[in-house]
């Protein structure tokens, strides 16, 4: 297994996908024996979500990009970037809350 970041940026003006489909997307990461760890990207003022970070322990990089394609934010078309990249985790703890 692979730990993979995935960075997503919402498309302008989209906060009523993210709104109308976020119950859906937080069932998704529950479920998800992939997913470590996530939480959205907020405004420079902290009033608006405007992306999401996820971090996924995959097998594969194609296993993650399925897992990004299945997530129902990207399903609903929130997102006008979506980024995937190997991470490697060096220090800190990555603990449940």
């Amino acid at each position: 297994m692979a730990l993979y970041s995935l960075i997503c940026w919402d498309k302008p003006d989209a906060f009523h996908i993210r709104k109308a489909n976020r119950d859906k997307h937080l069932a998704y990461l529950k479920a998800s024996k992939e997913m470590k760890f996530a939480g959205p990207y907020l405004s420079e003022d902290g009033t608006e979500m405007i992306g999401s970070h996820i971090m996924l322990d995959c097998a594969t990089r194609e296993d993650a990009e399925k897992w990004a394609e299945a997530d129902p934010y990207a399903k609903a078309g929130l997102f006008a970037l979506t980024e995937i990249h190997p991470w490697l985790h060096a220090i800190g703890k990555l603990e449940e809350k």
